[in-house]
C-alpha cells in the first residue's frame, strides 16, 4: 500500500494545478464581474411579471416624461408608462431574439463546418463556397433583405439575424476540425472500424467545443446589437411590445423632453454587450491550453 501514496500525492496536486475551467473563469476579475451583471439582468428580465412595479402598457399621461424618482424609479415614457417596466420586458424580448438567433446559428453552421471539414473535397468546396457567398454580403444588408421579404416580426429578426452567423460558426467549426482529423484517436478510430458520422460527433465534435463556447457568447453580443439595429429602423419588435432597440428608436425623438428617456435603454444595452464580450474573453483565456500556460 505504501507506493500508491506518491501516486495519490501526485494526483492531488495536479488536480490542485489545474481546476475546473468553471472555477479558473471565476477567478479572473473582470470575467466574475461580467458573469454576475449578466447573471442580475438575465433573473431581472426573466422575474419581469414578479418584479415590475407596473403593467408594462399602462399610461399615466399626467406623469409622461417624469424623471427617475421613487414612484418611477427610471422615469416614464413619453405616454407615461414606466421605464423600469418598460426596460426589464424590453431587455427580456432583446435577449431571447439574441439566444434564439445564436442557437439558430450554432444548429446550422455547426453541422455544415463539421461535414466540410471531415469529408473535404468537393463537400468542403460546395459547403464553403456557399458560406462565403453569405460572407460577400454585409451583415446588416443581409438581415435588413430578409426582414423585409419575410415582414417585420419578432421571429423574422431572429430568423434573419441566425442566417448572417451561419458562415461565421461554419468557417470555424471547419478550421477546428481540420486540426483534429489528424489526431491519433481520431485514426485509431478508423482502425478500429469505427464510422465516419461515429469519429465526427462523439470524437471530433467534443474537441471542437472551447472556441465554440467562445464564439457563442461573442456571437450573442453581436446578435443583441443587430437586434437593437433592425429594432431600431422599425424592423424587430412592433408595437405595443419594444425592444431595447425599440425604445432607443422612440426616445431619440423626444430627446430634448427627457434625457433619461435615452440613458437607460442604451445603458442596458451597452451593459449586456459589454458582459458577454468581458465573458468571452475570459473563456478563451481559460478554455484555450496555449493562453493557460500548460
Amino acid at each position: 500500500m505504501a507506493p500508491l501514496a506518491p501516486v495519490v500525492r501526485r494526483r492531488e496536486t495536479t488536480a490542485s494545478r489545474h481546476p475546473h475551467w468553471t472555477r479558473r473563469l471565476l477567478q479572473r476579475r473582470p470575467a466574475a464581474i461580467a458573469a454576475l451583471v449578466l447573471v442580475v439582468i438575465g433573473a431581472a428580465a426573466l422575474a419581469a411579471p414578479v418584479i415590475s412595479p407596473y403593467d408594462p402598457l399602462l399610461m399615466h399621461p399626467p406623469d409622461r416624461f417624469s424623471g427617475p424618482s421613487s414612484t418611477y424609479w427610471l422615469g416614464t415614457d413619453e405616454s407615461g408608462r414606466d421605464l423600469f417596466t418598460r426596460i426589464l420586458y424590453a431587455t427580456r424580448v432583446s435577449v431571447l431574439v439574441g439566444l434564439g438567433a445564436v442557437l439558430m446559428s450554432f444548429a446550422a453552421g455547426t453541422p455544415l463546418g463539421l461535414l466540410a471539414g471531415y469529408r473535404g473535397g468537393r463537400t468542403e468546396s460546395l459547403i464553403m463556397g456557399a458560406m462565403d457567398v453569405l460572407l460577400a454580403i454585409p451583415g446588416l444588408l443581409l438581415a435588413l433583405t430578409l426582414v423585409a421579404t419575410l415582414g417585420p416580426s419578432t421571429v423574422n429578426a431572429t430568423i434573419a439575424i441566425g442566417v448572417m452567423g451561419v458562415p461565421t460558426v461554419a468557417r470555424l467549426t471547419r478550421a477546428v476540425v481540420l486540426v483534429e482529423r489528424g489526431r491519433d484517436y481520431v485514426m485509431a478510430g478508423r482502425a478500429i472500424g469505427a464510422t465516419g458520422v461515429r469519429i465526427a460527433v462523439l470524437a471530433i465534435l467534443p474537441n471542437c467545443l472551447p472556441p465554440l463556447i467562445v464564439q457563442g457568447s461573442l456571437t450573442t453580443a453581436s446578435a443583441i446589437l443587430i437586434e437593437a439595429a433592425l429594432s431600431y429602423l422599425g424592423l424587430g419588435v412592433q408595437p405595443p411590445w419594444s425592444s431595447l432597440g425599440s425604445q432607443l428608436y422612440t426616445a431619440y425623438g423626444y430627446i430634448y423632453q427627457s434625457d433619461w428617456y435615452v440613458v437607460f435603454p442604451g445603458l442596458t444595452i451597452f451593459l449586456i454587450v459589454w458582459s458577454l464580450n468581458l465573458l468571452g474573453d475570459g473563456l478563451r483565456d481559460v478554455l484555450d491550453p496555449r493562453l493557460r500556460g500548460i
